[in-house]
């Protein structure tokens, strides 16, 4: 439910459990008509975004090749859009725009400025695990944010995610103390695969920890090149991807880990497609990050975090134009405790809301 009292936008709060299609179909139903609405801004605000103006017909080829790959290999999450698009009333192409919206935008068409700060802290002497990360998107979508706690039918691992605009996941934790985060890198060729915030789903879905999520991202086909922050009580890692490769690097025990929007891995970093302009901000935030965590205590609070995290240059303010990033959510996750600390919308401006598995 949306809590009327908190500063800044909204949240709403979707629980569903049952079969893939049943826990898409709640989603959908409790997100009727603001998917509907959101759709016909432009559609989905992709319009907002590049230079011309697309449609869902030319779009069709790409949405059915993407749906294909994860159909593959992912036919649960794929029975989940069905279920959202019976429960908000869209057609399946539109539920599965929601899902590609990034793929589909690409990064030869946006000129990226933000995309999330992340990091990790975990082990011996280092304190509860802890994922802490800011959420910079375009696209003002800050209007769309919901957390949506699901359980399958069939096991009774729960997932609790943060979502936008009808995305079956972006960033989350389980009940088995797994959490995920995650960051844009450009480089190599996008193309049909499973966009990463379904694989981050995914894994949440299916994995105990670290270990077995790595195993299970290996062998997914990833449609584009993400870096993705694991943590668990035992370690704390990203995986960065580029062309069907990944690439681990993992903190020492105790430790913690930073990223940005530039690829780290030397083997990955001359491949890196970031403009000049935007990796000077990535620099500046990873130095702030891996600094600002490193002056935390092993004690630190939820709130110590997203006070952390809603100071500049972390926090990316907005600028009055949709087509930039700006920090739309700071998100804490404590995943041994099973709980989810979110500030929506500018976090130096708005209250904590706290979920929980």
């Amino acid at each position: 439910m949306n809590d009327p009292t908190a500063a800044g936008p909204g949240i709403s709060h979707i629980r569903a459990c049952g079969t893939p299609y049943e826990i898409g179909r709640a989603h959908g139903a409790a997100l009727a008509a603001p998917l509907r609405a959101f759709l016909d801004d432009g559609l989905a605000r992709l319009n907002h975004l590049v230079p011309e103006p697309l449609t869902l017909r030319a779009l069709l080829p790409a949405i059915a090749a993407h749906r294909r790959a994860v159909t593959d290999c992912l036919p649960d999450l794929a029975e989940e859009v069905a279920g959202l698009a019976d429960g908000a009333g869209t057609s399946e192409d539109e539920a599965w725009l929601l899902q590609l919206r990034r793929e589909i935008l690409g990064y030869s068409k946006v000129r990226t400025g933000g995309d999330c700060t992340t990091y990790a802290r975990t082990g011996p002497g280092a304190g509860p695990p802890v994922l802490a990360q800011t959420v910079d998107l375009n696209g003002d979508l800050d209007t769309h944010i919901s957390v949506l706690e699901t359980a399958r039918t069939g096991t009774a691992r729960r997932s609790l995610v943060l979502s936008f605009a009808g995305l079956l996941g972006y960033l989350g934790l389980n009940s088995d103390g797994l959490a995920i985060g995650l960051n844009l890198v450009l480089g190599g060729t996008w193309g049909p695969g499973v966009p990463p915030y379904l694989a981050i789903r995914h894994l949440l879905d299916t994995a105990a920890d670290t270990g077995q999520a790595l195993k299970l991202l290996a062998d997914l086909p990833l449609a584009s090149s993400r870096s993705l922050m694991l943590c668990d009580p035992g370690r704390a890692l990203y995986v960065e991807h580029l062309d069907g490769d990944l690439r681990v690097t993992e903190a020492a025990a105790p430790g913690a880990l930073a990223h940005t929007n530039h690829y780290l891995h030397p083997d990955f970093a001359p491949a890196d497609e970031l403009n000049v302009f935007a990796r000077n901000s990535s620099l500046r935030r990873l130095r702030a990050a891996t600094e600002g965590l490193a002056a935390l205590p092993a004690t630190a609070t939820p709130e110590d975090h997203l006070d952390l995290l809603s100071r500049p240059p972390l926090r990316v303010p907005g600028r009055g134009d949709i087509r930039a990033e700006r920090t739309v959510a700071a998100a804490v996750m404590l995943p041994a405790a099973g709980r989810l600390h979110l500030r929506p919308g500018d976090p130096a401006r708005s209250r904590t809301r706290v979920f929980g598995l």
